[in-house]
């Protein structure tokens, strides 16, 4: 199955699992980030990034500039090793790798989480690219797709034992949302996907062709 098949089975397997509460607040949560007009202040296709340097599972520094002196950039933004359509995302991203280095691009994932926790998911998932760590989602709100969660979604998640103070090293409950971009080497952004709904994600099949194109 494809990434958008593989959510699309998740998402209703969640449907049934959770209270019809926890979904008016889930979606309740989506949509406020509609109503924010937040995306449409998000970098998109056009724009050029920011400098980006930031720790990865390591704690090694890694520089996106230097990235693109030799290849494209596929930049994902992702909320962290907790989320399951985050780890679909993943795990689909690291199937597709080969043919993103055929077609001369490199793939930087970037999460607010810590690197200690970064390091946990690309050893449970075996991923072999890069997840930076986003401390306070520095990189997230230059980009504009950071955001903070309302007091009953908090709830939520700690209910779902997700500890996002613990896991981002900060009491901010800020997020990110999921978005991907393919940066050339300029450093201007020609391919973006960004969607208020966390369970929505680009699809590898349209990245290479993107990559293909372009």
């Amino acid at each position: 199955m494809s990434l958008t098949e593989d959510l699309k089975a998740r998402s209703e397997i969640s449907a049934k699992k959770y209270s019809d509460s926890i979904h008016t607040i889930m979606n309740k949560g989506i949509q406020t980030i509609r109503d924010s007009n937040l995306i449409s202040k998000a970098l998109k296709t056009g724009d050029q990034i920011p400098e980006i340097i930031l720790p990865n599972a390591a704690q090694i520094n890694i520089s996106v500039q230097e990235q693109l002196l030799t290849k494209k950039v596929i930049l994902s933004f992702y909320r962290g090793g907790w989320c399951p359509y985050c780890n679909l995302e993943l795990n689909a991203l690291q199937k597709a790798l080969p043919e993103f280095e055929k077609n001369g691009a490199t793939l930087i994932a970037i999460s607010p989480e810590i690197p200690d926790n970064s390091l946990t998911l690309s050893e449970k998932n075996n991923l072999s690219f890069e997840i930076l760590s986003d401390l306070n989602n520095k990189i997230a709100k230059e980009f504009n797709l950071a955001f903070t969660l309302s007091q009953d979604l908090i709830e939520v998640y700690k209910g779902f034992k997700i500890d996002l103070e613990k896991s981002n090293g900060n009491p901010n409950q800020q997020l990110p949302i999921s978005a991907t971009y393919i940066i050339n080497q300029n450093g201007t952004i020609i391919y973006d996907f960004i969607k208020e709904d966390y369970k929505e994600r680009a699809d590898p099949k349209e990245l290479i062709k993107v990559l293909k194109n372009k």
